[in-house]
């Protein structure tokens, strides 16, 4: 039989809050409680072993609850990662290929600018040029042929 203020005070033939209001009595329940059977076989459990086992197992519980939601939020993530590639709104997967074409391109368009910009001296340089060649030919006197 498992000692508790109840058990006791049922075998007393008192009421229970009797035991509770004498904490010498209360004391002396909770002392014997905490005390193994008498002849018992087997491994033997206190009181304070059965709180250490049930913190135990609800640090661990807490644990495990928190991996969970930390495994869901990463599989939900993931889900929504596929959702948005599979949907064509997400970035294309070889983001790298793209941004090195991109550079290379940008190096194109930096190299055409440099051409056309010595073209431009060129063509100013020629004009400039024929407009002196055509003074000079105009500021001579014609000849009659």
């Amino acid at each position: 039989m498992t000692i508790t203020v109840s058990a006791v005070a049922r075998l007393a033939n008192v009421h229970r809050s009797l035991i509770y209001r004498h904490s010498d009595l209360h004391a002396a329940v909770l002392a014997r409680s905490a005390q193994p059977p008498e002849g018992s076989a087997g491994p033997r459990v206190s009181h304070q072993s059965l709180l250490a086992d049930l913190a135990n197992l609800t640090d661990r519980s807490t644990r495990q609850t928190q991996h969970i939601a930390q495994l869901e939020r990463r599989l939900s993530h993931a889900l929504g990662q596929d959702a948005w590639r599979a949907t064509g709104l997400g970035a294309p997967t070889d983001i790298d290929a793209f941004q090195e074409r991109i550079a290379h391109l940008e190096q194109q368009v930096a190299d055409l600018a440099a051409q056309l910009g010595e073209r431009d001296e060129d063509l100013v340089a020629a004009r400039a040029t024929n407009r002196e060649l055509m003074n000079q030919l105009n500021s001579h006197p014609q000849r009659s042929r």
